[in-house]
């Protein structure tokens, strides 16, 4: 394991700068919002203020305030921050983002998480944190082979909890983080204590008659679920058949970049009209950074094609098996689609604690880091020690 400072290069930044100033527009029609995808005025003034006001050098000083490592697992060089807690007791955990996200997703928990008595806690609830970035993604860089898949990921974590010397652990994710956390807990049972996740794809029953028992708040998430399949998931369909196409537009366009994550920012969180009512500008701007002065828009992307068949516009996504673990569920009412209880129980008849939220969407970390660390520190507590 290597110790690793982000150091970007200020050629980079300079170029980055230049890219943003000379962008060539398209067109708008009048009138249609975001309807048909990102404003041209709304991405015309946030590329200005990523140009002349975003500080990209006090993201990276925030960034190397914690320990970060590098290493390398089954080929593919990993990139992780290490935060021992100062609490000798403290229980490990890994944390995984998905995507568009990346380990700055989780700096506004990193404090309360490692240290909880310095941040008004109890010192009883601290842990010992290892975040990640996915082979693919940000630090961790592109891959050098296919085959990449959630499995494989969750078998690279188990390995990278074993070399840190942490023998029980929990695993945390959302989004794609979330499925890695639930294979890590099924291909590591023997050391992981329990997996909590804030994403839960729940697959719709087969049969009609079934459907007519639904509660009215079920049927109103199997047509959020309809709703996303069929006006919201065309960048999940792009990235699970052409990754690789899509990343030559991505890796030479910052704008482009920009555009691409910060929809997904307005679309699946808890904002009113614009992304920065959820989450904070400058955090925003900093994971679309990342993708950009890492070149990962495509390496990041070849995730969905690896993993398109646990994606919920497979025609028929696989049966996991039964979680020989305890399993957490949190779910924040503007995710993009929200789990049904009586089919994920069916799924993971392990749940110990199911938390539904009035406020919050699908980067729970960064939206409500509050209610985050408190329903994590509450399925900890709910865990065999």
């Amino acid at each position: 394991m290597q110790p690793f400072l982000i150091d970007i290069p200020q050629a980079a930044l300079d170029d980055l700068h230049r890219r943003l100033e000379d962008t060539r527009w398209p067109p708008e029609l009048p009138g249609v919002g975001w309807q048909r995808g990102v404003p041209l005025g709304y991405l015309k003034e946030l590329a200005g203020y990523w140009r002349t006001t975003y500080d990209w050098r006090a993201a990276e000083r925030h960034l190397n305030q914690f320990p970060q490592f590098t290493t390398e697992i089954d080929g593919a060089n990993v990139h992780f921050l290490h935060v021992r807690s100062p609490e000798p007791t403290a229980w490990p955990l890994i944390l995984t983002h998905g995507w568009p996200g990346s380990v700055a997703e989780f700096l506004n928990v990193i404090g309360p998480l490692h240290d909880p008595g310095a941040h008004g806690g109890d010192r009883a609830d601290a842990f010992h944190l290892v975040i990640p970035s996915v082979p693919g993604y940000g630090f961790s860089g592109p891959v050098t082979e296919t085959g990449w898949d959630l499995t494989r990921v969750a078998r690279a974590w188990a390995e990278l909890m074993h070399r840190l010397g942490y023998h029980r652990y929990i695993a945390q994710g959302g989004d794609f983080g979330a499925l890695v956390s639930v294979a890590l807990a099924a291909a590591d049972h023997d050391h992981v204590a329990g997996a909590h996740v804030n994403f839960l794809p729940t697959i719709p029953p087969g049969d009609p008659a079934e459907l007519d028992q639904f509660t009215e708040p079920d049927r109103a998430r199997l047509h959020r679920l309809s709703r996303f399949l069929q006006e919201q998931s065309g960048y999940m369909k792009l990235q699970s058949t052409r990754p690789q196409t899509l990343a030559y537009a991505l890796t030479d366009s910052p704008v482009g970049q920009l555009a691409w994550i910060i929809e997904k920012f307005k679309e699946w969180t808890d904002s009113d009209k614009l992304p920065e009512d959820a989450v904070d500008r400058d955090l925003l701007l900093t994971d679309a950074t990342i993708y950009w002065l890492t070149a990962t828009a495509g390496p990041s992307a070849q995730l969905y094609y690896e993993a398109a068949d646990f994606l919920p516009t497979a025609p028929a996504p696989p049966t996991l098996p039964p979680l020989p673990v305890p399993l957490g569920v949190a779910v924040y009412p503007h995710d993009i689609i929200l789990p049904i209880r009586r089919l994920a129980d069916r799924a993971f008849p392990n749940i110990v604690r199911w938390s539904e939220f009035d406020k919050g969407g699908h980067f729970a970390a960064l939206e409500q880091p509050d209610l985050f660390v408190h329903d994590l520190r509450s399925f900890a507590h709910a865990l065999p020690q």
